[in-house]
């Protein structure tokens, strides 16, 4: 199970401006964005509007950049370094045993995550908790085992934290590690991710294949990003 939500994209202004640096050609952009005081703009600050009209917000990307920027991510990292300036921030839950992979990629990405450490014990679990989709059968039962059992150490542990007697807190710390250590890995974490078009491209090539649903629903939603063929290849959307 893999849930996207609260996505932000920015940084578009800055990228075309960065790709254009390489040829001086700025003023051949074609692009249009909308500042905070509802003004049009070019990247060379010109005021608009041109092309966009009424009823559209925050940016369009004209073809001029378009086919540069297809170009110039046909031509590889070196060549599309503006894709690092196109930031993109969300929210992702998904299972313990996928964020082990996604962690492998650490320059370009920053996460904030729930802790697992100090609220393990704030609710009840249940198998909703988990990403069990695919278990059926003993293997099922199995984890409703661990859900009973986790729950079990849970109440325990909260029940020794409100005694205000000698040793309670030590008591605690050894029921605490009875959850910690016991948790599966298909536990479901919540982490708020900033990353960009460049670190998806990487993501994209290696794991649009990879065995696990996680990674083909990751791979679905890049798909489903503005100009998302600057990640993945093809044509530049329309």
């Amino acid at each position: 199970m893999l849930k996207i939500e609260k996505i932000d994209i920015h940084g578009w202004e800055a990228a075309i401006r960065g790709a254009r640096n390489s040829f001086n050609s700025w003023d051949k952009s074609d692009s249009e964005f909308l500042t905070s005081d509802g003004d049009h703009h070019d990247i060379m600050g010109n005021s608009g509007p041109w092309h966009g009209g009424d009823g559209w917000d925050e940016m369009i990307i004209g073809p001029n950049d378009a086919d540069l920027m297809k170009k110039l991510s046909k031509a590889g990292p070196s060549h599309a370094k503006y894709r690092r300036f196109i930031t993109v921030t969300m929210d992702v839950t998904g299972p313990l045993y996928w964020w082990k992979e996604f962690d492998t990629y650490k320059v370009g990405t920053v996460a904030n995550s729930c802790s697992t450490m100090h609220k393990i014990a704030d609710k009840e679990f249940t198998l909703k908790d988990f990403s069990c989709e695919h278990l059926e059968g003993r293997a099922l039962n199995t984890l409703e085992d661990m859900v009973d059992e986790l729950n079990y150490w849970r109440d325990y542990y909260l029940a020794i934290k409100k005694q205000n007697v000698v040793g309670a807190d030590k008591k605690a710390k050894e029921l605490w590690w009875q959850m910690i250590q016991l948790l599966p890995s298909s536990y479901n974490q919540k982490r708020t991710v900033m990353l960009n078009y460049e670190v998806l491209s990487n993501m994209y090539k290696s794991r649009r294949n990879h065995k696990l649903d996680e990674w083909h629903t990751f791979c679905d939603w890049i798909e489903s990003l503005p100009y998302s063929t600057l990640i993945t290849g093809g044509v530049v959307d329309e």
